[in-house]
């Protein structure tokens, strides 16, 4: 397994947890994760404890669009992918953008590639630019 499957593992795993509302207990467990563990544990957990907090940063600059409409899986990409622009400093910020935009072109709608690619570009050139996009560690 590759990184890129082991995002397809999160994506799954936000999906299944937006959808029944709560992952069982034997979520992890269930997949073969080996080596990509820790990974997939890290991001799922990361994203989910952020969840708010990404929430906010990204409604508004879905542009033309209300947040809260987008498809559950588009919505967790760019959840995923805004996680580890900010909160994962050992992933370049251009592989997280483009990590995103393949699990769009793998499992989101028609628009969403270009549609996520141009929002997480913006949250990180905002970031880039000093502008506080993500509040203040606690």
């Amino acid at each position: 397994m590759d990184r890129r499957r082991a995002r397809q593992i999160v994506l799954e795993l936000l999906y299944q947890r937006e959808l029944v509302g709560d992952l069982p207990e034997d979520a992890f467990a269930a997949r073969a994760l080996g080596a990509h563990r820790e990974f997939v544990e890290g991001r799922v957990c990361g994203v989910i404890e952020r969840m708010e907090e990404l929430d906010r940063l990204l409604a508004p600059r879905t542009r033309n669009w209300r947040y809260e409409r987008l498809g559950v899986t588009d919505r967790n990409i760019l959840r995923l992918g805004a996680y580890e622009l900010l909160f994962a400093p050992e992933i370049p910020p251009e592989v997280a953008i483009d990590e995103a935009v393949e699990l769009c072109k793998a499992f989101g709608t028609d628009p969403a590639p270009s549609f996520v690619n141009g929002i997480l570009d913006r949250l990180w050139k905002e970031r880039i630019a000093g502008e506080d996009v993500a509040p203040a560690e606690d």
